[in-house]
């Protein structure tokens, strides 16, 4: 659980390759309010479904670049040319299904934003506004889905999103600090509910 040279305690996963623990430091269960940083976050957890996220990390940057910033104004408006022209990125995942999940998504996360104000409004909903800390030993007692992950599937689902299981989503509510998941003797854990 201990990093050689810097001596902090971290989630087991969050150690080793560097961008992984770039992102376990950095990110992962800091609880985020920027709505392009959360579209960013479901796109990104919807493209790993059936792959690894050390894959979705290596190619974040890719994507970034490919998806316009995340810029869910700008997804929406895709057409069929630019569909084309993204199948054939060697810098992002070739998935036809994935590619059109983030338009109809980010169709689906402007509706939100128009209804509520802001997706950060609406997702922070399902937790009364406060992230809920878990108090975890060792990631093998973490959950791949939760009654909360399953409401939030359910509810994304019927206003028309896609990629969005519950398995997704517990990866993303865990992802922006929805639910603090860091285990209790890794530094993160109380960093994130600071």
């Amino acid at each position: 659980m201990i990093e050689p040279g810097d001596g902090l305690k971290r989630c087991g996963w969050g150690m080793g390759a560097e961008l992984y623990m770039a992102y376990h430091d950095k990110e992962w269960g800091y609880p985020e309010h920027n709505d392009r940083k959360l579209f960013e976050l479901l796109l990104l957890e919807g493209v790993q479904a059936g792959i690894s996220w050390a894959i979705v990390l290596n190619k974040r940057e890719n994507y970034r670049m490919a998806f316009d910033g995340f810029d869910p104004k700008i997804i929406s408006g895709y057409d069929e040319k630019k569909i084309a022209e993204l199948l054939l990125n060697p810098g992002i995942i070739r998935n036809r299904l994935k590619v059109r999940a983030a338009v109809k998504n980010a169709n689906a996360f402007l509706a939100v934003q128009a209804e509520f104000g802001c997706f950060d409004r609406y997702i922070w909903g399902f937790v009364g506004g406060k992230p809920l800390v878990n108090h975890w030993n060792s990631m093998a007692e973490v959950p791949a889905t939760t009654p909360l992950s399953d409401a939030v599937s359910k509810d994304l689902k019927q206003r028309g999103f896609t990629f969005v299981g519950s398995t997704i989503c517990y990866s993303f509510l865990q992802a922006c600090g929805l639910v603090n998941d860091h285990v209790v003797d890794c530094y993160r854990w109380k960093e994130c509910q600071a």
